[in-house]
């Protein structure tokens, strides 16, 4: 699953430096996610490294976009071959 940010975001700006793809940024109100960019850190990191830093716990998994490890693997693999 892609992780996303809900209306609990106090805009405190730590998760934003955290994310290894370039997935989160700031958004109208909140800071947001970009579903195609985010693999839950699978490639980089064991746990998803904005959720390990976000002081008021507002990034759950986004239950509309449920992806595998796997999959999640495979999105990584595409990121870093653009880049």
């Amino acid at each position: 699953m892609a992780l996303m940010i809900t209306d609990e975001c106090i805009n405190c700006d730590v998760c934003e430096p955290e994310c290894p793809n370039g997935a989160i940024y700031q958004g109208q109100e909140i800071y947001e996610i970009n579903p195609n960019l985010c693999t839950e850190c699978v490639g980089h990191f064991n746990n998803p490294q904005c959720q390990d830093v976000c002081p008021v716990a507002c990034i759950p998994h986004d239950p509309n976009r449920v992806e595998t490890h796997d999959q999640l693997y495979q999105k990584y693999l595409q990121i870093i071959l653009v880049k």
